[in-house]
This record gives structure tokens, C-alpha cells and sequence, in this order.
């Protein structure tokens, strides 16, 4: 078997790797295409997103009530 001299890991190396590899990544966030925000009009917006009476929101007002312990 042969041994191979060990080149040593230098801090400066990991840094420079770690800096080039954030480089890349904001480079490659900033070159893609902005995307358009969807328009909705107001009512949806305002819409209610539950049904008061519902099983569900029934049930969540109900176990609340229990006493604490």
C-alpha cells in the first residue's frame, strides 16, 4: 500500500468554499425571473374562511369550556 502525504485542511480554505458557495447561491436567486403576485379582488379577501356553525367549530368552543385541571 502506498501512503499518500495528507495535505492538510486549511481554515482559510474552508472559508474561501464557504464564501464562494453563498456567492453561487445569490447568484443564482437573483438570475431567475421575478414572479407576479397574484391579483384577488377584495370580496374573497373579506370572505369568511370557517362556517360558525359548522360540527368542527362547534366542537372547539365546546372541549375549551372544559375546566382547566
Amino acid at each position: 500500500m502506498r501512503d499518500y502525504p495528507k495535505k492538510p485542511v486549511r481554515r482559510r480554505d474552508v472559508f474561501g468554499l464557504a464564501a464562494a458557495s453563498a456567492i453561487s447561491v445569490v447568484a443564482s436567486a437573483g438570475a431567475s425571473e421575478p414572479v407576479a403576485a397574484e391579483l384577488s379582488n377584495l370580496k374573497d379577501k373579506r370572505k369568511a374562511r370557517y362556517q360558525a356553525n359548522s360540527p368542527e367549530v362547534r366542537n372547539f368552543y365546546r372541549v375549551n369550556r372544559y375546566p382547566s385541571q
